[in-house]
């Protein structure tokens, strides 16, 4: 056990911008850097394409939908470190420290699509995740039933999975300082910007390397920093939840 050791986890690592944010870290974090990828050849062609550029990421396998994935990965941090100091989550789950959810701006411009009644329980201050979650399944179902638009939602699936990912990030960052305020744990979404990956395609504005900038940010937050905590970050600044870009 290492527990001396710090560690920094970066879920769906193998490539874009989790690739250059773990890039970023190997580089900037006094720890250990460990990247993760659903896929086991795909991560360690990763570790080893990182390996070739003088870099020393360590990886293991984690499928965010498996919770036996999740439970293995846990229990190795806690053997191997004794906890996690540093999560950058550009997939899906949460453990401790500095814990950075990959949103994106167009979670804003879903917000902003909403009905005023959606808008108003997304913005609440007191929701919870299990209303969170309802709401969630709400859009699932209105969308296959073909209501969406009537019950007030937009017309964007990936708009409102981000909306889903920077609501869950205040309410756990909520948590976070009711139940545990001592331990300076700092909890934020973000968005990385357009950037050219799969998903945007190549005619984006960001590298994958600027993409990175702002996750890494708040990432490598001091521990003596009091915040940003439970905000929605772009360009390394707090932004309003729910005002437009």
């Amino acid at each position: 056990m290492s527990s001396n050791i710090r560690v920094a986890v970066v879920t769906g690592g193998n490539k874009g911008i989790g690739l250059a944010i773990v890039r970023d870290l190997c580089q900037q974090f006094s720890g250990d850097v460990m990247l993760t990828a659903r896929d086991v050849a795909r991560g360690q062609a990763a570790v080893q394409q990182l390996q070739a550029e003088g870099l020393s990421p360590r990886f293991h396998q984690l499928d965010i939908d498996d919770l036996r994935s999740i439970q293995a990965l846990r229990d190795f941090l806690l053997k191997e470190y004794g906890g996690l100091n540093v999560l950058v989550n550009n997939a899906g789950i949460a453990f401790k420290s500095r814990v950075v959810n990959v949103s994106s701006t167009e979670s804003v411009r879903a917000l902003n699509n909403c009905s005023p009644e959606l808008q108003q329980k997304f913005k609440s201050e007191t929701i919870t995740e299990e209303e969170l979650v309802g709401l969630m399944n709400k859009f699932v179902e209105d969308t296959k039933n073909g209501v969406h638009k009537k019950e007030g939602w937009p017309s964007t699936a990936y708009g409102v999975t981000k909306i889903g990912v920077t609501v869950l990030s205040r309410i756990y960052a909520r948590k976070l300082s009711e139940q545990r305020a001592g331990d300076k744990i700092l909890l934020n979404a973000c968005c990385p910007g357009w950037v050219r990956t799969d998903m945007a395609g190549p005619k984006a504005p960001k590298s994958p390397e600027e993409g990175a900038e702002t996750p890494v940010y708040l990432a490598l937050l001091p521990s003596d920093e009091e915040g940003p905590h439970g905000q929605f970050v772009s360009e390394k600044k707090v932004v309003e939840w729910g005002v437009p870009p």
